[in-house]
């Protein structure tokens, strides 16, 4: 169980999807994503849903991601943020997503 306090620490945002290139040095099938979060600016990430959605369908597309953890390096790329998903049965991940368009930067809580 973690506490109020440890959920506050997470710093959930929306942004919208600018750009969406492949990854071919990724260990697992990814994109490199680079997101707009507004007022906290460009972050880009590396996230495998490569089975589910095609570069061009991302274009434009709100997400939730996680804005506060340290950039992690993936082989040649660091990654800023984590796009939050769903696993499906399959492993594959489904994109959680604001029901109805918001302004980008704005909390999740």
């Amino acid at each position: 169980m973690i506490t109020w306090d440890d959920f506050e620490k997470i710093d959930l945002r929306v942004g919208t999807i600018l750009e969406v290139n492949d990854f071919p040095k990724a260990k697992k099938p990814a994109y490199q994503i680079t997101v707009d979060f507004g007022e906290l600016g460009i972050k880009r990430s590396s996230a495998q849903i490569t089975v589910l959605y095609s570069k061009d369908e991302l274009i434009g597309k709100q997400v939730v991601a996680v804005v506060n953890f340290p950039p992690r390096q993936i082989a040649n790329f660091f990654s800023e943020c984590l796009i939050m998903g769903v696993y499906t049965d399959k492993k594959d991940v489904v994109l959680i997503q604001p029901e109805r368009k918001v302004d980008n930067g704005w909390k999740i809580g």
